[in-house]
């Protein structure tokens, strides 16, 4: 399941190259540097941040829905683990914890190992093991309506934005990210409990999805969207108590539904 394929770092690359042609010479190593990491980044990610990019997934799960099991709120887990050639030669020393530093071939043997000797709350924990394809599916693009691409004013990083016109860089256009829709309408009826008809209803988060509770009865409603384009599927995006309904074809977002506080 891929959500979000991977976005080359050409148009950043030509970027700094245009600023290296015209750079003072004191300037140019820096610009060099820089030029180093991006292209090192497009092959891989530089390990030590690592644990900063777990922490701020962390700090994210925390703001999305979950799913629960017997009250308790699921959340996945994160391991760092760094591959290596099978042919390489690993030397571990006894002053650094290399136990995360894996030969590719024996992946499989430290994920399976890992999950064995974690605790039994760790693993009723773990989502992957106990949630089906579409609530993973879920949560990945929640992720993705809350990413914001960052954009570096690289003139303005090498103090070059104040300096004498220079010729236009040849940079490569950036393919741009289409943000979320701005709520534009609310439902024009109030749903009902399928089984009472009652109006006092509240959304929750269940097994199979998102579902209405009936305050009166106790029964639950399915949520059903749909924007009318064949093709097309909606989704529900939770923001507190509020619920907008999504097209992610579209590009269309608009409150679905309230929450009593």
């Amino acid at each position: 399941m891929i959500l979000k394929p991977f976005r080359p770092k050409d148009a950043v690359v030509a970027e700094l190259e245009a600023l290296l042609a015209t750079a003072p010479a004191p300037i140019k190593p820096k610009i060099e540097q820089e030029i180093r990491l991006v292209r090192a980044g497009n092959k891989g990610e530089r390990v030590a941040q690592n644990e900063r990019y777990i922490q701020v997934l962390k700090d994210v799960f925390d703001q999305i829905e979950m799913p629960t099991r017997l009250g308790l709120r699921l959340a996945p887990s994160f391991q760092t683990l760094i591959l290596v050639s099978p042919n390489a030669r690993i030397d571990r020393p006894k002053k650094f914890d290399s136990s995360r530093v894996v030969k590719a071939d024996l992946l499989g043997k430290v994920i399976k190992k890992d999950n064995e000797e974690s605790s039994i709350l760790g693993a009723f924990g773990s989502v992957a093991k106990i949630v089906s394809y579409e609530t993973i599916e879920d949560m990945g693009r929640q992720l993705m309506l809350r990413h914001s691409p960052i954009a570096i004013n690289y003139p303005a990083m090498f103090g070059l934005d104040k300096a004498q016109p220079q010729a236009t860089p040849a940079v490569v256009p950036r393919q741009p990210v289409k943000a979320p829709a701005k709520p534009v309408e609310s439902i024009k009826e109030a749903p009902k409990c399928r089984a009472c008809g009652g109006e006092k209803l509240s959304i929750q988060y269940g097994k199979y999805g998102y579902y209405f509770k009936c305050d009166s009865c106790g029964g639950n409603t399915p949520v059903k969207l749909g924007c009318g384009i064949e093709g097309h599927k909606e989704r529900l995006r939770k923001d507190g108590h509020q619920f907008f309904r999504e097209c992610e074809r579209c590009g269309s977002s608009s409150l679905f539904f309230v929450n009593a506080a």
